[in-house]
C-alpha cells in the first residue's frame, strides 16, 4: 500500500515538474511531446529542458537519499549524510579543481574526479574522527565532517577567486541545480547511479543485521569489514555521480532516512528502496517549488533545500544525538 502511494506521489511530482514553470504546459501537450513529437515550442521545452531536468531530479534525489541511508546504517550516526560529513564538499572541490586544470573536457572525466574527491573525503573524515576521544562516535564524525567540509569549501572559494574562467563555468552548478543538463549528460552518469543503487539494494539484509551492532553481526558470521567497504563504494558512486551532474545538494541524505525508518521500520531491505522513492519525490517537488519563489526567476534547488533541512538538522542535534 505504502509503495503504491509513494509511486503515485512520484508520478504526480513528475507531472507537475513537467507542467509548471515560466511557461505552463498542458498535460495533453506533455503526452504529445513524449509520444507524438511535432517540433513545436512546447514540445521542445518538454523534450530538451524539462524532461532531462525531471529525470536528473529523480535519480539525484534517490541517490542522495540512499547514500545518506547507507552512511547512517554503517556508522549508526543519526547525523550522517553526504553533506553533513563533507562528502559533497570534497567531491565539489575535486570537480572545481578539474575544471580549473582541464577546461572543456567531458562530463565523464569530471565524474571521475567527483568520485575521487568523495572517496578521499570519506577516508579523511573517518581518519580524523578516529583521532578524537572515544574514537569514531557520532559526535566525532559530525565534527570531522564539518571541519573538512569547511576546509574544502575554502579551497573551492580560493580557486574561484583566482580563476574567473572557472567561476563563470561552474558558479551555477555550485549552487546545486538540476537545470541546464541534457539527456546526453544524464545517460553518461546513469550507469554510476544504477551500479550504486543496485549495490545498496543487495546490502539490505546485511545492513539490517549490522544495525544491531558490530559484535552481533560478527557473531552471526558477517564479514563486517567487507560489508562496510561495499557500502562505502556505493556511497561514493551515488554521492559522486550526484555531485558531478547536479552539484552539491544538501540535506536529502539527512532527512529521508529518518522519515523512511519512521514509516517502514528498521529493516534495510525496505528502508533502502523506500528512501530512493522518497528522496526522488522530495527533490522533484522542491525543484518545482523553486521556480515560483522569485518569479519569473528560478532559484537553484540546492539553495531551497536548506530551508527544509536546517530545522530538521537542529531537531536531530537537539533530540537524537547523545
Amino acid at each position: 500500500m505504502l509503495f503504491c502511494l509513494s509511486g503515485c506521489f512520484l508520478i504526480i511530482a513528475l507531472a507537475l515538474n513537467l507542467r509548471l514553470g515560466v511557461t505552463n504546459i498542458s498535460f495533453l501537450s506533455i503526452y504529445q511531446a513524449l509520444f507524438a513529437f511535432d517540433g513545436s515550442t512546447e514540445h521542445l521545452i518538454i523534450r530538451t529542458v524539462r524532461l532531462p531536468r525531471s529525470l536528473i531530479a529523480v535519480f539525484v534525489g534517490a541517490a542522495l537519499a540512499v547514500a545518506g541511508t547507507l552512511m547512517q546504517g554503517i556508522t549508526r550516526n543519526p547525523l550522517a549524510s553526504p553533506s553533513i560529513l563533507g562528502i559533497n564538499a570534497g567531491a565539489a572541490f575535486a570537480v572545481v579543481l578539474a575544471t580549473l586544470i582541464m577546461a572543456g573536457h567531458s562530463l565523464s572525466l569530471y565524474a571521475g574526479f567527483a568520485f575521487l574527491g568523495a572517496a578521499i573525503t570519506a577516508i579523511l573524515v573517518y581518519s580524523v574522527a578516529s583521532l578524537g576521544r572515544g574514537g569514531i562516535t557520532p559526535l566525532n564524525l559530525t565534527l570531522a565532517g564539518a571541519a573538512l567540509s569547511a576546509f574544502f569549501a575554502s579551497l573551492t572559494s580560493g580557486i574561484l577567486i583566482i580563476s574567473q574562467r572557472t567561476l563563470e563555468e561552474i558558479r551555477f552548478w555550485l549552487a546545486g541545480s538540476v537545470t541546464g543538463r541534457d539527456l546526453d549528460l544524464f545517460f553518461q552518469i546513469l550507469p554510476y547511479f544504477l551500479i550504486g543503487l543496485l549495490l545498496a539494494f543487495l546490502l539490505g539484509k546485511q545492513l539490517t543485521i549490522l544495525s544491531f551492532g558490530e559484535d552481533i553481526a560478527q557473531g552471526l558470521g558477517q564479514e563486517t569489514t567487507w560489508i562496510k567497504s561495499l557500502a562505502a563504494i556505493s556511497i561514493v558512486l551515488l554521492a559522486g555521480s550526484s555531485v558531478a551532474i547536479a552539484g552539491p545538494i544538501s540535506f536529502i541524505g539527512l532527512i529521508i532516512p529518518h522519515l523512511t525508518r519512521f514509516l517502514v521500520g528498521l529493516d534495510y531491505r525496505w528502508i533502502i528502496p523506500y528512501s530512493a522513492l522518497l528522496g526522488a519525490i522530495l527533490l522533484v517537488f522542491t525543484d518545482t517549488i523553486s521556480r515560483f519563489i522569485i518569479p519569473p526567476q528560478e532559484i537553484p534547488v540546492g539553495l531551497v533545500m536548506p530551508l527544509v533541512g536546517t530545522p530538521f538538522f537542529i531537531y536531530l542535534t537537539r533530540w537524537k544525538v547523545k
